[in-house]
């Protein structure tokens, strides 16, 4: 289901009067991104011509997140600003206002087909759409678009980067498949802290519990969680999983009461630090792959 919340457009610099960036490898343009799994898609894009600013910093919440003077000083002077949409930064608008600028974003999840998820009575959409990779190679197509508005010159360039990552996503996208595929289906069920995976769901055909909805704002309420731990143990599911970006202290109580297991720590919303298993978004979606395909084999 498309939404047009944000313009397919540029963020003028107001330091170059609104003019077009000239980007190069030794005075690359400033853009922004909203939280790191967006802004590692841009710079797998943008390569050396681009350098990507993420407001929500690794392992950081993309959902409840307080910007600071500082973001909004790096919006005014970005070449480019891109938010993935769909619900998933609240905050920005406001962050935007602060900054001065009357320009629009590029929101990269223009053309994605979204769904929604009932809770307590109400319908919320998902924002999580780069949990299916097939939806972050539509990000890739509205990306290279954007950058090459604003930097024509380097065009060329962009359509060469686009495509070379569209080749390794696709690559990654099959190998998923193949060993999800690999799980009986009555197992792929998964336990995890809030409801951030349906796109993986949808597109790998993984069963996910959670005790939060889709935005890690909201509290469980007991009626739910009661439920979730009779579904817990009427369907034996034995392990669950920590989220790298909230808090672990709600689905460790549910683990208590139920017997499961630790898994692991997922990333289904914030990329890890340098160092830890999920450094890009690639990493990212063959570590929680690889945590969930080893759980359920046991």
């Amino acid at each position: 289901m498309k939404k047009s919340l944000f313009a397919l457009s540029i963020l003028s610099s107001a330091l170059m009067g609104g003019s077009q960036a000239y980007a190069s490898v030794e005075n690359p343009i400033h853009v922004v991104a909203s939280f790191t799994v967006l802004a590692d898609v841009v710079k797998a894009v943008g390569g050396d011509l681009v350098e990507v600013k993420s407001l929500v910093p690794v392992n950081g919440d993309p959902h409840d997140f307080s910007p600071t003077p500082k973001d909004a000083q790096d919006i005014k002077r970005a070449a480019a600003t891109f938010v993935s949409g769909e619900g998933l930064e609240t905050w920005f608008t406001k962050i935007v206002k602060a900054s001065g600028s009357t320009q629009p974003a590029v929101m990269v999840s223009e053309g994605i087909k979204t769904h929604m998820f009932n809770e307590d009575g109400h319908k919320i959409r998902d924002p999580h759409v780069w949990n299916s990779i097939p939806n972050v190679m539509i990000w890739v197509k509205n990306i290279e678009s954007a950058l090459a508005k604003v930097d024509p010159n380097d065009a060329a360039t962009y359509k060469i980067n686009a495509t070379q990552y569209l080749k390794q996503l696709d690559k990654l996208n099959k190998k998923i498949h193949h060993d999800i595929n690999s799980i009986p289906t009555n197992n792929r069920k998964v336990l995890t802290s809030h409801d951030a995976f349906g796109y993986y769901a949808n597109e790998y055909g993984v069963s996910f519990m959670a005790p939060v909805g889709v935005s890690t704002e909201t509290e469980a309420t007991a009626s739910r969680v009661a439920k979730l731990i009779d579904q817990i143990k009427k369907e034996h599911i034995t392990t669950y999983f920590l989220e790298n970006s909230n808090s672990a202290r709600l689905i460790k109580q549910i683990a208590h009461a139920t017997g499961a297991k630790p898994g692991g720590e997922l990333y289904p919303e914030a990329l890890s630090s340098s160092q830890g298993p999920a450094s890009t978004y690639l990493k990212m979606m063959s570590h929680n792959t690889d945590l969930i395909v080893s759980s359920l084999k046991k």
